[in-house]
């Protein structure tokens, strides 16, 4: 198996056609340390220009569900509805309050009044629960009540429980990927780094006219391992092994493993770091199903325009919600939005 370094204006190395996997990792984490870094570096302005456009058409549609919320509560105390109506009115209310609980678009006051709401309501379902428990266990003998709750608890753990416990397993197989892989870069970190340590370290060179240039390829590989950037040494590796060992040497079979994994952890460490990044930035469905649908690829103009977009649906929906709370300040209007289902 024979091992030939090249090295190319765009990627700084190639390895061998031999080697066609490697080169197709080599390639991958290129371009996602170019996309990981076109994200940074336009994190401050994507965010600005969010916060400018975004951010004050959904504070406004927050605060005209708080006064929903409230005006549907004082409407309680004020109209006189059926109770099938008043049913509906706290089921609104209810679902209100979960979408505002520990928003950051409320003043502290309304997060307040929300969390006071949100607990009410709480309550009110355990005690409608248990109360609706009790009337059944009443009216059953005692086998018959082991055999509902059996059924009951089941029912539970088929739906509620059941996809916890999914959820669970799927995170704890992907903490355990990230782990593996976190633990795989770090032990290749510490490996690669000896190696070239032991190779070029310039304490080691008799030829004075050299120790300069191995001092500096040492400071190069230092500032690599404090950056933990594993596959900038794997490189340099690569290239002084290749200096030392001459280019008709080949890589073992081992030593093309061990690449191989070091390199694929790298890679899932940077799809971490660019989809922790993008999430952080792009917060609206539709703008991460079309980074989703662009892999990731950084187009800034793109993404205004689906802010843009963003904007406009808010504002459509701050539009509609601010007339619906007009109609809810009247009982006659309230009414109307009760009779025809668009509460």
């Amino acid at each position: 198996m024979s091992f030939e370094l090249k090295t190319t204006p765009q990627t700084g190395l190639e390895i061998a056609p031999q080697h066609p996997k490697l080169n197709r990792l080599i390639d991958e984490i290129e371009q996602q340390k170019a996309l990981l870094l076109a994200w940074q570096n336009a994190k401050d302005e994507i965010r600005a220009y969010s916060q400018k456009a975004l951010m004050p058409a959904y504070r406004d549609l927050y605060a005209t569900l708080y006064e929903q919320m409230q005006t549907l509560w004082n409407s309680l105390s004020c109209y006189d509805l059926s109770k099938s109506d008043t049913a509906v009115v706290e089921d609104k209310i209810q679902t209100l309050a979960r979408l505002l609980q520990g928003s950051h678009l409320l003043t502290q006051k309304q997060v307040d009044e929300v969390e006071k709401m949100h607990a009410y309501y709480q309550q009110a379902e355990e005690y409608t629960h248990k109360t609706s428990k009790k009337k059944v266990k009443d009216t059953l003998n005692d086998a018959e009540d082991e055999t509902i709750e059996a059924d009951d608890e089941l029912e539970d753990w088929n739906s509620d429980q059941y996809q916890q416990a999914r959820e669970q397993v799927k995170l704890k197989r992907q903490q355990g990927k990230q782990a593996k892989a976190a633990m795989l870069v770090n032990q290749s970190l510490k490996t690669v780094y000896l190696k070239i340590a032991s190779i070029i370290h310039p304490d080691r060179e008799p030829d004075e006219s050299k120790k300069g240039e191995k001092t500096e390829l040492l400071q190069r590989a230092n500032e690599a391992y404090e950056q933990e950037d594993l596959f900038f040494l794997m490189k340099l590796q690569l290239e002084v092994e290749q200096s030392k060992q001459g280019s008709n040497k080949g890589l073992s079979t081992e030593q093309v493993k061990f690449y191989q994994q070091a390199l694929e952890a790298q890679s899932q460490a940077l799809k971490k770091q660019i989809q922790e990044l993008i999430d952080s930035l792009v917060w609206s469905n539709k703008a991460k199903i079309a980074v989703s649908k662009s892999k990731g690829q950084l187009n800034i103009a793109d993404l205004y325009k689906q802010i843009d977009v963003d904007v406009s649906a808010v504002k459509q929906q701050l539009k509609a919600e601010k007339q619906r709370l007009m109609y809810m300040g009247k009982e006659s209007g309230l009414e109307m939005l009760l009779e025809h289902g668009v509460l």
